[in-house]
């Protein structure tokens, strides 16, 4: 697959999307950052979507899945600060107002407007403060160059935008993509994380962008975890607009658009868990050797969400017991006597399991090969060809503080 990064480039790159964005105080605390943003297509795109499996879904989940099953789409609206979860009948007809205003300014049709939040759990949305902020961006701030002001509009607890844009050559002409997204705690999702976006300018059929995005989602965001919590919210939404005029009808050219796509979301994923809330290390864990790859799946993910060695990383300790007992209680079918563990980053690399028993390593080595940011752990129970990635952090003080006065 070939294509190239756009330097810059987000969620407004492929052509006929703007957005934009304002700060309004949708809560409490004020902080001036922009809590309310709007993405626009310029013509009528194509969706898929997908959302939080949790029982507890928030209002605009209930109300997006609907709208999802028209296969069409015009816009989104995004606010932070406020989950409008645990609101009752009240939070879904806020949450259809704000639709219903949107779709009165953009001059688009009913169940053309997608809306998401994210924040407070168990509060009433402030939907007048909402609409203040839909009205202002509507239409004079919705601009191409706008796509970074939606990307930090959606932050909650990150420390970073998480945006990127590629363009791809397919066999009748080139086409854009686009991404955002927002996650740093509450993440242990079972189905995408937080809130997520691709946009592009291909044509494609919506029957086929919904295929697409449950693949990339298995291997990208579905294998990312920081703390062990499934949110109320989590939605990814991708919209194809045909704007660039190159319709993805061949099987080459949709496996092409599919790899992008999950290289696109496995990036978003890294992205998140490297900004964990308090994190400082990214841990990457990779399985190999399992009976299949639900196997692999179940190791990759039990180690990359072990509360203790999350622990022992942060305090660059090579515990790797905690690594092998993760894996033992992830419900895999491993065999402990086949084993191999080895743990690395930049500094190098230590093998600290082999053949099922441990090994004499450098502790020193290992202390700094903990002591970079970006950690990977490479499990291999030689069983089989199953194998499978997963994205995490380490669990610092800062993650406490940081959720002990969330709300207020």
């Amino acid at each position: 697959m070939e294509y190239k990064v756009i330097e810059g480039g987000g969620i407004t790159s492929p052509k006929g999307f703007t957005a934009g964005a304002v700060y309004v105080g949708v809560k409490s605390r004020k902080s001036q950052k922009p809590d309310v943003a709007v993405l626009y297509s310029e013509t009528e795109a194509s969706c898929a979507a997908v959302f939080t499996t949790n029982k507890f879904c928030a209002a605009p989940v209930i109300l997006d899945r609907e709208i999802l099953k028209n296969g069409k789409a015009r816009a989104i609206v995004i606010n932070s600060g406020n989950a409008n979860a645990a609101t009752g009948t009240q939070g879904i007809e806020d949450a259809r107002t704000v639709e219903r205003e949107a779709e009165k300014l953009l001059g688009v049709g009913e169940n053309e407007v997608f809306v998401c939040s994210t924040g407070v759990i168990g509060q009433k949305l402030p939907v007048e403060k909402v609409l203040d902020g839909v009205r202002q961006i509507i239409p004079v701030k919705l601009d191409k160059a706008n796509g970074s002001d939606a990307a930090y509009a959606i932050m909650t607890t990150d420390t970073v935008r998480k945006e990127s844009a590629y363009e791809l050559e397919l066999s009748s002409g080139t086409i854009r993509i686009g991404a955002m997204a927002k996650g740093s705690g509450m993440i242990h999702p079972n189905m995408a994380t937080t809130l997520a976006y691709v946009t592009t300018d291909a044509k494609c059929d919506s029957a086929d962008l919904q295929k697409m995005l449950h693949n990339a989602i298995d291997k990208s965001f579905n294998m990312c975890t920081v703390d062990g919590d499934t949110s109320t919210n989590d939605t990814m939404i991708l919209l194809a607009n045909g704007a660039s005029g190159v319709e993805v009808k061949t099987e080459e050219d949709k496996a092409a658009l599919a790899g992008l796509i999950e290289h696109i979301c496995i990036d978003m994923a890294r992205r998140i868990a490297s900004d964990g809330e308090g994190a400082t290390h990214l841990i990457v864990v990779e399985s190999y050797g399992l009976p299949t790859e639900h196997d692999a799946r179940l190791v990759a993910k039990a180690i990359a969400g072990s509360t203790l060695f999350k622990a022992a990383v942060f305090g660059r300790d090579a515990n790797w017991g905690r690594i092998m007992a993760a894996a033992g209680y992830s419900g895999a079918d491993v065999d402990p006597t086949k084993a191999d563990c080895i743990i690395k980053s930049s500094a190098g690399e230590v093998q600290v399991m082999k053949d099922g028993f441990g090994t004499d390593f450098s502790e020193e080595l290992a202390k700094a090969v903990l002591t970079e940011h970006d950690i990977t752990v490479i499990v291999d129970f030689h069983s089989g060809d199953g194998k499978a990635v997963a994205y995490g952090c380490d669990l610092t003080y800062e993650y406490v503080k940081i959720n002990g006065d969330y709300r207020t």
